[in-house]
């Protein structure tokens, strides 16, 4: 059950089963919660869903004793970071949240306290929330201007 939970119910093993490798399967595992999180009420259901994920991600990651290991297979923390992204966002400014949630957590030296967050001891999860706030950041300025 920890490992169904770690790999966001079985896509962070997708592209290990393809090709041998999880490189990606971050992504993947986050666009599965983005399809999860669209249709959601943008506030409440988005916060259950992103406090759901992290409660369940940290039991997981504590039964499967990853201490600070993070396997590529293990995309819990990228589905909360796309949960926190989206939070109140209509569908334009979800997908923006989404796209720069997935730079920052990709890219985490150019997006400041996303490395350090990475870094924490059994912080797993915390540069992905991190990385979720720069995108809830961006969503919500898309969000001002859209309308």
């Amino acid at each position: 059950m920890a490992r169904l939970i770690a790999s966001f119910f079985g896509s962070g093993l997708i592209l290990g089963r393809i090709r041998g490798s999880h490189r990606g399967s971050g992504t993947v595992g986050a666009l599965l919660a983005l399809a999860i999180s669209l249709p959601l009420p943008p506030v409440y259901g988005r916060l259950t869903a992103l406090g759901a994920a992290i409660v369940l991600g940290i039991w997981s990651i504590q039964k499967l004793k990853l201490g600070d290991d993070d396997p590529g297979w293990v995309v819990i923390d990228e589905a909360a970071g796309t949960f926190l992204a989206t939070i109140g966002l209509g569908i334009p400014g979800a997908i923006v949240g989404w796209v720069i949630f997935r730079a920052a957590d990709i890219a985490k030296k150019a997006f400041p306290g996303v490395a350090a967050a990475e870094r924490v001891s059994g912080g797993i999860m915390a540069d992905d929330l991190v990385a979720g706030l720069y995108g809830l950041a961006a969503g919500w300025a898309v969000q001002l201007v859209v309308g």
